[in-house]
């Protein structure tokens, strides 16, 4: 399954020069926890990317002021792109060697195209689980059933 039928649509994102507090706002107008940074005028190349967490941490936590903080110094850069014809699997193990929960999907031009995360791709990983453990469960039930057949043959005779 391509990477890109599983990510949100459309992406909220921020470019590099704006602040922290623009940053959050936008997060919370968008209700969203990450923007894509940009640094393009038409705002399709993703350079970073800032999430909620960078906000805490890194500014407020630090006692910096989110009025006066360009974004470009706290976003993650540099950000893990995906192709939008990339598998899920290969996402995920793309994912898992940078450590990040999410990436923007770009196209072969690398433009942005949406954005996964783990919050996108672990309810589709619940339900083929799921659906393997009915398979599971009906192989089981059949062999019993091919046994109980052979054990009732073989003393009915």
């Amino acid at each position: 399954m391509p990477i890109g039928t599983l990510c949100a649509k459309p992406v909220a994102r921020i470019r590099r020069d704006a602040t922290v507090a623009e940053a959050s706002m936008l997060m919370r107008a968008s209700h969203v926890g990450d923007l894509v940074v940009v640094d393009t005028p038409d705002g399709q190349s993703p350079v970073g990317i800032i999430t909620d967490r960078d906000i805490v941490v890194e500014v407020i936590g630090q006692g910096f002021a989110p009025a006066q903080m360009p974004v470009a110094s706290v976003m993650s850069t540099p950000v893990l792109c995906l192709r939008e014809e990339d598998g899920l699997l290969e996402a995920l193990e793309q994912m898992a060697a940078r450590g990040v929960r999410r990436a923007p999907i770009v196209d072969r031009h690398g433009h942005l195209k949406g954005l996964v995360s783990m919050d996108d791709v672990v309810p589709l990983l619940a339900r083929e689980l799921a659906k393997i453990s009915v398979l599971i469960r009906r192989e089981q039930t059949g062999e019993a059933r091919k046994t109980e057949d052979v054990f009732q043959d073989e003393f009915a005779t």
